[in-house]
């Protein structure tokens, strides 16, 4: 039987003969999620904004990745090879750099599942049978303590449950797209491992989690082997932060403690999201998996305060998190790359790190799961094309590490916080995250519901899945957004029966509509849109969303953009950069009329193709060196500018952009 189930799941890379069982999250069995995962490879982008994307994945960023992270640059395969006695040497890069190297083995996996080159199958594969070299018998596999010789569990600096956690998650990948289980017998004997140490709850490991990623990895194992050790052991992890004072012992360092590390609060007592974004933001993706499989109330309670104080108080317009580099919580514990206060939000000196920002759309991929509700969906798309990929340059190489929303040439470079974007950054979690994301969006872009199919994201494609009740349904959509608004999707095979066909109207597309065969209905932004007939091939479903470009404030509590705007059309936030100012113009010195005029302009051939928007700006003439003096009438110039997307910038060398811009009122 178990080979016979082997052989299944092989054949599911050539065809769809069970449903649900391949996903990204292999939630077909969660009681309680209302929106289930498509397979992998189920949807695949045809043409435009994403397929464009994902070429750029295929052709350079993973290829290049990878031959950089089996590089003496990158080091990620070396460790493997030293901790396998395949090669001599010392262990290089950050202690989180295992899990590095398996996020980018999983965007690889994505890749492979469209495009099926068995080239990358073969070096996956090589990859797999050094690892396994590098585990010890018992299960333990963290190159960063076994190089060195450290005793494993001594000090949560070492990111061992981060590693885990990525190297769960990429083997099950490899698991669902391949059949395969020589990463997976990797992973489940390193769970192992961890659940014979940590179960015991043993009193010196009670403030260990840190990282959490093995949370995440410890569900899906669960729904993957259905042991229902991995369950409880992650459970465990969650339960245990918050329970110990907050004191320093000898597995801690003096700066990670407190609000820093989500430490201070018992989950299912928070209220506000606080200390390292990406720790955090993990953490609480873990535990809406957890949610997923048991139903405990306390527990989603806690997690929609916190989504509240986050997207509310706390998230930038561009869907970025982690609002300092250093700064302070509301409990006054130090915190670094952190959520802080509410309504503190810097323009030129917020942080947010591209994971952050990822971290942030994984863990409204999981809410909009077990809730069904369109805002989830909304954040994963202003994260996805505003402050996850200004985290990348449009030729797919270069990475920024901070998303900041001003910067200026006085700016100082700091360790991790680049003028431009740079091929290779030490600490490189952020350029795999980001890249496994790309070449995975499109499993995000459907989920399957208890009648019928949820349409979570606009772009050409086309998708081929099973409904819950195992029927086949063939769609293709066909769009230019996000430039556009119109959205056609066309049925091309489906059930006799009816059943529901839903579209996310997101927040800001009021005035939508949708016509089905031509008859128009309204459509109620920040939703999702029901159809439910008996659908034939041929049917056609016309979306259209206004896209009028718009100025948007800040809540009157966020100090750093009163009487300031940014420019926004339908999801993409607009900047405006020095390349297309006057000489010599800081862009301190622009000025937003209140009336602007903003009109779009296709341009193919810019940046990589996008619509840029052109309105007339004011410049201030008056640029004195003095800190504070008399307020004394201005004088003005008119410039007709242009703003580019967000997340286009920093392409044309070093350069000054900013979001926000002080308002002229007329």
């Amino acid at each position: 039987m178990k080979k016979l189930r082997i052989i299944i799941i092989t054949c599911l890379c050539f065809g769809n003969l069970f449903s649900q069982e391949t996903g990204v999250i292999n939630n077909k069995d969660s009681q309680f999620v209302k929106f289930k995962s498509i397979d992998i490879g189920d949807c695949v982008w045809t043409d435009g904004f994403w397929a464009d994307k994902f070429e750029i994945a295929e052709k350079s960023m993973v290829p290049s990745m990878g031959k950089l992270l089996a590089s003496d640059t990158g080091h990620a395969l070396n460790n493997f090879k030293i901790a396998a006695g395949l090669k001599e040497g010392e262990h290089q890069g950050m202690h989180w750099h295992d899990g590095d190297f398996y996020k980018w083995m999983e965007a690889a996996l994505y890749i492979y599942a469209i495009n099926k080159d068995e080239k990358i199958l073969k070096e996956i594969d090589d990859y797999i049978a050094i690892i396994g070299k590098a585990q010890l018998e018992n299960g333990y596999l963290q190159t960063q303590i076994t190089v060195p010789g450290r005793q494993p569990f001594s000090e949560r600096k070492y990111h061992e449950m981060y590693n885990a956690g990525h190297l769960y998650i990429s083997a099950i990948i490899h698991h669902r797209i391949t059949g395969k289980r020589n990463f997976l017998d990797i992973a489940i004997k390193n769970a192992d491992n961890l659940y014979d140490v940590f179960q015991p709850q043993p009193k010196e490991l009670a403030r260990f989690g840190f990282n959490q990623v093995q949370i995440m990895g410890l569900v899906e194992l669960y729904r993957t082997t259905k042991d229902k050790r991995y369950l409880e052991l992650a459970e465990i992890f969650v339960n245990m932060r918050g329970r110990s004072k907050v004191t320093l012992d000898p597995t801690v360092r003096p700066k990670m403690i407190g609000d820093m590390t989500q430490e201070r609060t018992p989950l299912r007592k928070s209220e506000e999201a606080v200390g390292h974004a990406v720790l955090a933001l993990y953490y609480y993706a873990g535990a809406a998996d957890i949610y997923a499989e048991t139903g405990e109330q306390a527990l989603i309670e806690a997690l929609d305060k916190l989504w509240g104080n986050i997207v509310n108080q706390k998230m930038f317009i561009t869907g970025a998190c982690g609002q300092k580099h250093d700064g302070g919580s509301s409990n006054r514990d130090f915190v670094h790359e952190a959520f802080t206060i509410n309504y503190e939000m810097h323009n030129a000196h917020s942080y947010n790190e591209t994971c952050a920002n990822l971290c942030n759309a994984m863990f409204n991929y999981r809410m909009l799961g077990v809730k069904g509700e369109a805002k989830y969906a909304d954040v994963i798309e202003t994260v996805m094309y505003n402050s996850a990929l200004s985290g990348i340059d449009i030729g797919g190489t270069n990475f920024f590490y901070t998303n900041p929303l001003r910067r200026d040439f006085d700016h100082k470079k700091g360790e991790t916080d680049y003028p431009t974007r740079v091929p290779y950054i030490p600490c490189f979690c952020c350029p795999p995250n980001l890249v496994r994301t790309i070449a995975k969006l499109s499993a995000w872009s459907y989920s399957l519901t208890k009648n019928g199919i949820a349409v979570n994201l606009y772009g050409g494609n086309t998708l081929e899945t099973n409904l819950l009740d195992d029927s086949e349904i063939k769609l293709t959509q066909k769009t230019d957004y996000p430039w556009d608004g119109a959205v056609l999707i066309e049925v091309k095979e489906s059930k006799k029966e009816a059943f529901d066909i839903m579209l996310r109207i997101p927040e800001w597309a009021k005035g939508s509509t949708v016509a089905i065969n031509g008859k128009k209905e309204n459509a109620t932004a920040g939703t999702y849109f029901t159809i439910n007939r008996k659908w034939k091939k041929g049917d056609v479903i016309s979306l259209d969303m206004p896209m009028k470009p718009e100025l948007v404030v800040g809540h009157r509590k966020i100090e750093e953009v009163r009487n300031q705007a940014a420019v926004k059309r339908g999801p993409i936030v607009y900047c405006i950069e020095t390349p297309d100012l006057p000489e010599n113009t800081n862009v301190f010195d622009v000025y937003i009329p209140s009336n602007i005029e903003l009109t779009p302009k296709k341009e193919s051939e810019f940046l990589g193709g996008l619509s840029t928007l052109k309105g007339t700006v004011m410049l201030t003439e008056d640029r004195g060196d003095k800190m504070y003096k008399t307020l004394e009438k201005q004088t003005w110039k008119t410039f007709d500018a242009t703003f580019i997307p967000y997340y286009a910038w920093s392409n044309r060398g070093a350069s000054e952009m900013t979001v926000f811009m002080p308002i002229l009122w007329e």
